[in-house]
């Protein structure tokens, strides 16, 4: 009887062995890790291109200065006592600015005119008054360009002698306008010494004379 048993105890310990050995357990490999595919986000470096600006709001375009004013060393000043007219007790001549420059200059507003004893002497009566019939304008002279302002001389004997003090005048001193040297020009009238209002001019306007 055991003689019998030993042969299978045997093998049935040789297949314990074969089985142990065929399933016999090894450390299993660890898995890999999971690395992330994520691409880190850069940092700017000091090399990066600056984006450019945005476009500027466009500037208005400068509009061309205007002449300048015209100085009194540029202009001939004349009044032509045989240009004028007469009505209602007065005499109406223009008072002519030519510009002898090379540049064109310009005019606006009222001269300055009044009676005076002689070039650079004292004054008769009373500066000139104006008048506002016609509207200021800005008038660009061109080299050699003539324009106007009319003057007004009114009829001295329309005020009583005692109230006038009637003298004869040879001279006007005019102020182009905006200007502070004056020039003197040759004009025979009749005037007074009183302050009595004889003179009125209008403001510069364009040609020669007034129609």
């Amino acid at each position: 009887m055991k003689s019998a048993r030993t042969p299978l105890v045997m093998a049935a310990l040789a297949c314990s062995g074969a089985l142990l050995a065929a399933c016999g357990t090894s450390t299993p490999a660890a898995s890999p890790a999971k690395t992330s595919s994520a691409t880190p986000t850069p940092t700017a470096s000091a090399s990066a291109t600056t984006q450019p600006p945005a476009t500027p709001t466009a500037t208005a375009t400068p509009t061309s200065a205007a002449a300048p004013a015209c100085a009194t060393s540029v202009l001939h000043v004349a009044v032509p006592a045989g240009s004028g007219s007469a009505a209602a007790g007065s005499s109406y001549y223009p008072i002519q600015f030519v510009n002898t420059s090379s540049s064109p200059c310009t005019l606006y507003g009222y001269p300055g005119v009044s009676f005076v004893t002689a070039a650079g002497g004292s004054q008769i009566g009373a500066a000139a008054t104006r008048n506002p019939t016609a509207p200021a304008q800005l008038v660009t002279l061109s080299p050699g360009q003539t324009v106007h302002a009319v003057l007004q001389v009114v009829d001295a004997m329309n005020y009583p002698a005692s109230d006038c003090g009637m003298v004869t005048a040879h001279w006007l001193k005019i102020y182009p306008p905006n200007q502070t040297v004056p020039v003197y020009a040759g004009f025979t009238a009749k005037t007074c010494s009183k302050p009595k209002t004889i003179l009125s001019v209008e403001t510069v306007q364009t040609g020669a004379a007034g129609t």
